[in-house]
């Protein structure tokens, strides 16, 4: 049974992060979303947010399941069993960051191999930071994140008003 990672900060999770999980979910027998606790970011939610938050949006895959991780992504891969890693990509950009990081992390464990996955063209321009900052001014992010999601950024940026 082939187990693969999907890591990521999720703040918060995007339709894209989701269309990446589905797709991951239909290759491989189990995949395993996990929430980097400790991301250098300046995060909207908590951990245990995140957590809930991407857990409510993949819980219509039967083989997805979502936890919580601190440290290096080949670690967790490891501990958890994991072969495969996951990556979204969205641009050039991205491109260049996960083929440097692929590269340290077979280095570093030379048996977790990395998939990345092409994003769907409906979601190419669809980031984290930019619907955070499209939600923070009054914008419409309801296309860009699940309805749960909407509804807590929302929620986040009342609170700070």
């Amino acid at each position: 049974m082939v187990t693969a990672l999907y890591p990521g900060s999720f703040d918060p999770v995007t339709v894209g992060h989701v269309d990446v999980a589905t797709r991951a979910a239909n290759l491989f027998e189990k995949v395993v979303v996990a929430v980097y606790e400790t991301p250098s970011k300046n995060l909207l939610f908590n951990t245990e947010d995140r957590w809930n938050l991407i857990s409510d949006a993949c819980r219509h895959l039967p083989n997805v399941e979502v936890i919580k991780f601190t440290g290096l992504v080949v670690r967790c891969a490891k501990d958890i069993g994991a072969t495969v890693i996951v990556r979204g990509l969205r641009s050039g950009s991205d491109f260049e960051y996960e083929f440097d990081m692929a590269f340290m992390n077979r280095r570093l464990e030379p048996d977790v191999d990395l998939v990345c996955f092409m994003t769907s063209q409906d979601y190419m321009f669809v980031s984290a930071s930019l619907l955070k900052e499209v939600a923070r001014l009054g914008g419409d992010i309801t296309e860009m994140v699940p309805p749960n999601v909407a509804k807590a950024v929302y929620s986040k940026f009342e609170d700070r008003s």
